[in-house]
Formats: C-alpha cells, sequence, structure tokens
C-alpha cells in the first residue's frame, strides 16, 4: 500500500507546470483533457519527483470554495514536505529562480531546513539530508 498522488489545488495549470517543473525539477507524468463530474472540460496534470512514487495532481479551482483553498490548503501550516540529497545546491537554484523563502536555513535533528512557499501560496519545507551520527 502507497499513496499514490494527492491534489493540490492551483488557480492556474500553466503557472503551476511551470513551478514544479521547471523550478523544482519534478516531471510532468501526465497532462491531459479531462471533464468535471457534471461535464465541463478541465485537465487532469500529474507532476512528481524523479524517481518517486507519489505524484501531486494539480487540480484547478473550480468555484468560489476552491478558489479560497488556493495557497492555504494547510491553513498557513507548512503542509509538505521535499526532501533532496544535496541541500545547499536545491536551496541555491531554487533562489536564483524566484522562490519565495520565509525564513533562513537551520539545521534541526532530522536534517538542514528552510520553508519556502510554492506558485499557491503553500508553505513547503526543503529538507536535506539528517546528519551523520
Amino acid at each position: 500500500m502507497h499513496l499514490e498522488q494527492f491534489a493540490v489545488i492551483v488557480d492556474d495549470y500553466d503557472a503551476a507546470i511551470r513551478f514544479y517543473v521547471d523550478v523544482l525539477g519534478f516531471e510532468l507524468v501526465e497532462d491531459s483533457p479531462s471533464l468535471t463530474n457534471d461535464g465541463r472540460p478541465k485537465r487532469w496534470v500529474v507532476v512528481r519527483p524523479p524517481g518517486a512514487t507519489t505524484a501531486l495532481l494539480l487540480a484547478k479551482a473550480d468555484g468560489e470554495r476552491q478558489l479560497q483553498a488556493v495557497g492555504n490548503q494547510f491553513a498557513g501550516r507548512v503542509g509538505m514536505f521535499l526532501r533532496v540529497d544535496d541541500f545547499e545546491e536545491s536551496y541555491d537554484r531554487m533562489r536564483r529562480m524566484g522562490v519565495q523563502f520565509v525564513a533562513e536555513p537551520r539545521d534541526e535533528p532530522y536534517g538542514r531546513v528552510v520553508v519556502f512557499v510554492d506558485v499557491s501560496g503553500n508553505r513547503w519545507d526543503l529538507l536535506g539530508p539528517a546528519p551523520q551520527s
């Protein structure tokens, strides 16, 4: 058993794809036309980190309730955690690409960490390897 994917509500498919693929380095797994439950056109957009099995479904907000959730899916808390092998390289690259960081990196028992904001406003932790014991 594993989590296959989970939805992140976005306000624009293409801006979200650019962020996840071009900035974070995720793979675009699928971008297919689809339909809402009531027959309106939408897209089925899935991205995931290279080599990962769990993916993000980029779901465009549909209606006022969903629009209100864009950027606030976790009530202002960090809700997603991206573990990388080379923290400094990833952090520097993301800074060059214009990613918003909310503080300076810090060292914790579980690894180097810094909070960043995705294209929709959700907070993520960028996590480096845990220190060797």
